[in-house]
């Protein structure tokens, strides 16, 4: 059986906007090719029973983070990174991380179970554990024929 996969068109531009960045940022440290958005990492991964999602949202309170799965078994991982300051009288000198609002959205295979999924968040790293199951049957109707 052939897997359906969505073609992001800016996969690639991500991943070279990261690497200017790299480039640039000995030259100019406060010229950020990435944008100011915050826009987590995640690892996905599986072994025989469980997939495995992990989402790097270090400096962001578990209150802020969001997690659903819809029924096209879209899975969204949401929430606000917020930028607090000390005092009313702090007066930012440079600022190299993001904030904002975030979302990532992955599409989940059928063959998992999306009523059970388990989320953990430790560390500044949540973790979301989602089982395998046993995909349906496609269905067989037999057709008489006279």
């Amino acid at each position: 059986m052939m897997k359906v996969m969505r073609y992001d068109p800016f996969r690639g531009f991500e991943r070279m906007a990261r690497r200017m960045n790299e480039l640039y940022k000995t030259l100019a440290p406060e010229f950020n090719f990435e944008g100011s958005t915050f826009k987590p990492r995640v690892d996905i991964f599986e072994d025989d029973k469980n997939v495995y999602v992990q989402a790097e949202l270090s400096g962001i309170k578990k209150e802020d983070i969001k997690v659903t799965v819809n029924d096209d078994n879209v899975l969204t991982i949401s929430g606000e990174k917020k930028y607090e300051k000390k005092s009313e009288t702090e007066a930012t000198l440079r600022t190299e991380r993001s904030y904002g609002q975030f979302m990532r959205s992955f599409i989940l295979p059928d063959n998992l179970d999306k009523n059970t999924i388990t989320a953990k968040f430790e560390n500044g790293v949540l973790n979301l554990s989602i089982p395998k199951i046993e995909p349906p049957a496609p269905k067989e109707i037999e057709i008489n024929v006279n």
